[in-house]
């Protein structure tokens, strides 16, 4: 009876002495953790300061996505025998230049994906890859200080793509108007004087026209983290059925070294583009052939998730 007391006296000071060396841990653990985000802070603080800086600020990243599969008398689904490939590159970049009486900005957006879906068991399919994504763009803004947030400025930006079709069609958007600065990293560009030049083969689709110029831009990197949020508008004066809007959103964390993970998704809403695409589809003989009162005008929309490289 005296060792199972001596026994139970023993775990039961092991376990008062566990608890407590745990807890005094854990207290440990979190006051380094305070003093890891108080210096995060400072760091963050530091970086503020280096980024209002005049002179040239640059910097990239960029995800990589793509899988392979193969399968072998896989009976259950319908193509047993096959071969699959997806493979998906973007690159967000930028190149500022900031001084005290003017700012000069510019940036870069390319999404290339190709894919393929080989069925080994019919000679006559196509085994080569595709292309699926193809979004290319790039944007030049100019502006004059008028305060510390405003400014008059001139903007270029050009959009098309690059393996399919090339401007065709493109989008060339050319104006001027105010920038604003609220933030370091946000930009607002309010152009009411803007003349987007649309170059297509399809004359009688694609037109161009004056209108207004709308971009928001919010790049910003926090510490591990890369994020980059881009909207571009263009509402047009002669009609709402030459309007478009691109928005296009990238995220990036790094994991060790300059690699982790990205993901990527855009969306976009353009008539012209959408009833260029129903008349290419269109079947000879139907009653209702597309026009801009009759079109289905859905969403476009585009995701890409993979490892991420910050350059």
């Amino acid at each position: 009876m005296k060792k199972v007391f001596l026994t139970m006296a023993s775990l039961l000071m092991m376990t008062l002495c566990y608890a407590q060396t745990e807890e005094e841990l854990k207290a440990a653990q979190g006051a380094k953790k305070d003093s890891i985000a108080a210096i995060q802070g400072r760091v963050d603080a530091l970086q503020g300061q280096i980024d209002a800086l005049p002179g040239w600020k640059t910097g990239a990243f960029g995800t990589i996505g793509g899988n392979i599969s193969g399968f072998n008398n896989w009976f259950a689904q319908g193509t047993p025998n096959n071969s699959t490939g997806n493979i998906g590159i973007t690159v967000n970049g930028f190149a500022n230049l900031k001084q005290e009486k003017f700012f000069w900005r510019n940036s870069l957006n390319v999404n290339l994906a190709w894919i393929k879906f080989d069925n080994e068991d019919d000679p006559t399919d196509d085994d080569s890859f595709q292309q699926a994504t193809d979004v290319f763009s790039i944007t030049s803004l100019y502006g004059r200080k008028l305060s510390e947030k405003w400014a008059v400025s001139a903007l270029g930006e050009y959009r098309t793509t690059i393996l399919n079709n090339f401007n065709d069609p493109g989008y060339l958007d050319l104006g001027v108007g105010f920038t604003w600065t609220p933030l370091t990293d946000l930009v607002v560009v309010i152009h009411p004087l803007n003349y987007n030049f649309v170059f297509a083969d399809n004359d009688a689709i694609f037109n161009s026209s004056l209108g207004a110029k709308i971009v928001a831009d919010y790049t910003r990197q926090v510490g591990k983290i890369n994020f980059k949020s881009n909207l571009s508008a263009f509402q047009s004066y002669e009609s709402s059925d030459l309007s478009n809007w691109t928005w296009i959103n990238s995220f990036g964390y790094t994991l060790f070294s300059k690699i982790g993970v990205g993901f990527e998704f855009g969306l976009r809403n353009n008539r012209q583009e959408a009833l260029n695409f129903a008349t290419n589809n269109f079947v000879v003989g139907d009653p209702n052939p597309p026009t801009f009162d009759n079109l289905d005008n859905d969403l476009q929309s585009y995701w890409l998730l993979g490892l991420n490289y910050a350059f």
